[in-house]
């Protein structure tokens, strides 16, 4: 294993972690949010490298840029993880056993943490904060396409950790190759675990080759269904902003499930996105379909059962809506569909950890075991057994 140095020295790094308090890193985060601003020139030239190298049509494009808007809200995204309560030293339990054992069940975390992630040179900052904030350290592996961007921002934290005197092993930049990947999904008793962001050929390849544990996220086939009870402005407001605000996030709307009995208005729902958005019309090829783009589905449904059966089928279980005015329709829709993250009159575009006031996120999974949804700090702690005795032994 080529890597596995690094893997030794993140691994002895996160132990030094243990001995900072949370002022201490609240302190330090402070510090790499207010360089991120002060070092924006630097961070945006090392963007503009990757920029050149990616046709402006590719849907990784808005992924990858950074912008000062960009850079000013990753900074806030920080300083508000720096200001939220540690997740670090909570008792989720205890107990006193008949025998007089005192058990205590306090979080604590997981140790090292690897992160695959594509072209989104956000998630090298976020990253570092949640797992610096809640005790881990982590081993980052970006793709080729935001390389530069990942090395600038990682040297910045490197300088800010050295200032402090806490070891830069803390984090760790993998090469942004294949081989790379391959290494970190194999190390065994050095990285605790992996957290894979991207498309679903990326969560495929981490779940089938990964021998550490891995928690799926990001892709995402996202669903709002407009019902025959949907009020056509609230419509209107939602389709648009799940659909626009950035298509080439994962929670950004792929189809339109319209009840027949408003396919009339059809053309009135969809006016906000005229002129922007390509439009397919019960396209049963693209039901699958993860777009990442100017295009959407529509398909008519003749019932919310319908619906319903749609999403089962089609659904990837990150984040599904419905607009209607019918609580007994909009509760049956909730209880109903699988996902992560289900709306009732409200766009999809606010499954995120910053919008639920996680303060950043680090992934939004799409599995069931473990944590689901946006995860931020309590989902990156585990936890574990304290018992105190005065002597006693087992019979």
């Amino acid at each position: 294993m080529q890597l596995e140095e690094t893997f030794k020295s993140v691994k002895r790094a996160s132990k030094s972690l243990a001995l900072l308090s949370d002022q201490q890193r609240n302190e330090i985060l402070l510090a790499v949010a207010d360089a991120i601003i002060e070092n924006k020139v630097r961070i945006l030239e090392a963007n503009a490298k990757d920029l050149a190298k990616m046709e402006k049509s590719n849907p990784l494009y808005d992924r990858l840029q950074l912008t000062d808007s960009r850079l000013e809200g990753i900074a806030s995204d920080m300083r508000n993880v720096a200001s939220l309560p540690s997740p670090l030293g909570h008792v989720t339990k205890q107990k006193t056993l008949p025998n007089g054992l005192r058990l205590c069940r306090v979080s604590v975390p997981f140790g090292v943490i690897g992160m695959i992630y594509e072209a989104r040179p956000n998630v090298t900052f976020d990253v570092f904060s949640l797992c610096f904030k809640s005790g881990n350290a982590c081993v980052l592996k970006g793709g080729k396409d935001a390389d530069c961007s990942n090395r600038e921002e990682v040297a910045l934290i490197h300088e800010i950790l050295e200032k402090y005197g806490v070891s830069k092993d803390v984090v760790a930049l993998l090469p942004a190759t294949h081989e790379a990947t391959g290494e970190m999904l194999n190390a065994v008793g050095y990285v605790d675990l992996c957290i894979p962001r991207g498309g679903r050929k990326l969560i495929d390849f981490v779940r089938d080759t990964a021998r550490i544990p891995v928690i799926e996220t990001g892709a995402g086939v996202v669903h709002i269904y407009f019902d025959k009870d949907g009020d056509l402005e609230k419509g209107k407001a939602i389709i648009n902003n799940a659909k626009t605000r950035r298509v080439s996030v994962c929670n950004a709307l792929d189809t339109l499930l319209i009840h027949k009995d408003r396919e009339g208005e059809l053309d009135q729902l969809l006016a906000p996105m005229k002129g922007k958005v390509e439009f397919f019309f019960n396209d049963e090829s693209r039901y699958d379909t993860e777009f990442m783009d100017y295009k959407m589905n529509v398909v008519t449904v003749n019932s919310l059962e319908e619906a319903l059966d749609h999403i089962d089928q089609h659904g990837s279980g990150h984040s599904e809506a419905i607009v209607t005015e019918n609580e007994a329709a909009a509760r049956k829709f909730q209880a109903h569909v699988d996902a992560a993250c289900v709306y009732w009159n409200a766009p999809t575009s606010f499954t995120d950890g910053a919008q639920f006031g996680l303060g950043a996120e680090i992934g939004i999974s799409t599995q069931k075991l473990g944590p689901r949804g946006p995860m931020a700090l309590e989902e990156i702690t585990t936890y574990k057994w304290l018992i105190e005795g005065e002597g006693q032994v087992r019979a």
